[in-house]
Parts: structure tokens; sequence; C-alpha cells
């Protein structure tokens, strides 16, 4: 019996894809979101406006996957100890956000999501926060207070973070990260 899972014609081109999204990234980190048309993709990565538009519906699509590359996902298995999970997890975000392209690209989308509610699916591929709960369901029985509100603490724990991303530091106090693992442990402990 023949194999009708493949296409007639030339084999797909992989080299296309990491060009496009090479290309994308750079775009974001030098120039911005705006910056970063389909068009500009093209010349810069020497693939086709077609080809690109092949394997992307969008702009956005190739820049979501271009700043929050599915390859890499922020993954922090959770080991039971509260601390250092939380501390594996702020370092693991902080580094992924304060990628230049990501960064860049980061409000753009968020924004541009807000304002297009049937596409919580994309949003929902790039969320850190299963994670987060994962942590607390891995913590120590009696570590983790009942009654605080997970969504409400991760929300904090996003605010330190971007705050720490985008805002210049103008102290210099000491560890800034192990400050925020204390703080989010206060506010879960019973």
């Amino acid at each position: 019996m023949a194999d009708t899972s493949r296409r007639p014609g030339r084999p797909r081109d992989t080299s296309i894809d990491e060009r496009a999204l090479t290309a994308a990234r750079e775009l974001l980190a030098e120039q911005g979101f705006e910056a970063t048309t389909i068009q500009a993709v093209a010349v810069r990565s020497g693939v086709h406006a077609s080809a690109i538009y092949r394997r992307w519906s969008s702009r956005i699509e190739l820049i979501e996957d271009a700043a929050f590359p599915m390859e890499s996902p922020l993954q922090v298995d959770p080991t039971g100890d509260l601390r250092e999970d939380l501390r594996r997890f702020i370092l693991a975000y902080t580094a992924t956000f304060s990628d230049p392209a990501t960064r860049a690209a980061a409000g753009p989308l968020l924004a541009y999501r807000r304002s297009d509610a049937g596409r919580d699916a994309a949003y929902q591929r790039v969320s850190v926060r299963p994670q987060f709960f994962a942590i607390l369901e891995a913590a120590p029985p009696g570590t983790v207070d009942p009654t605080v509100d997970p969504h409400d603490v991760f929300d904090m724990l996003l605010g330190a973070v971007w705050t720490r991303i985008v805002v210049p530091i103008t102290d210099s106090r000491p560890d800034p990260v192990e400050r925020t693992v204390e703080m989010i442990v206060r506010m879960l402990r019973p």
C-alpha cells in the first residue's frame, strides 16, 4: 500500500523555519515589535514572504514562535523543596523574559491577546502559572496555607519579577532573588 501521508512535490526546506525565526528574534531585539513585519523578516532572512506565510498565518504567530520558542519552554520540575523550587522558578522566569526579543514582544503580544479574546490558546502556551501551581502542590504538607489564593501569590510574584526585568535597578541591595523568595514564602506560610 502506498504511503498517503506524504504530499507530492519538493520536500520542505526545514532551514527556512529557523532562518525566519532567527531573523524575527534579531528584528525584535534591534528594532522592536512594530518593525518586525513579515516583509522585514523576509528581507533579513533571505526567505520569500510567501514561504513565511505558509508556515505562519500572521506576523503575530511568527513573533510568538520567535519570542517564545516551544523547543525551550520554561520548565522547572518541582522537587518538594519550596524555597529551592521558588528560587529556580524565579531564576528561570527572569532568564526567559530578560531575553531582548522576548522582552520586546511580551508587552505588545499581551496587548494584542487582550483585544483578541478568541486566541487564548496561544497565551496559555507561554503561561508559567501552571508551573507555579505545580511547585505549590509539591511543597511538603503544612508549608502552604490552603486559604491563600495561589493566583494572587503568582500575580505578586509576576509583578516582582517583571519589575526587576523592566525597571532599571537603582539601589544596591544584595540578592534580589533571595528577597523575592523570602517574600513569597512569607505570603504562603500558614
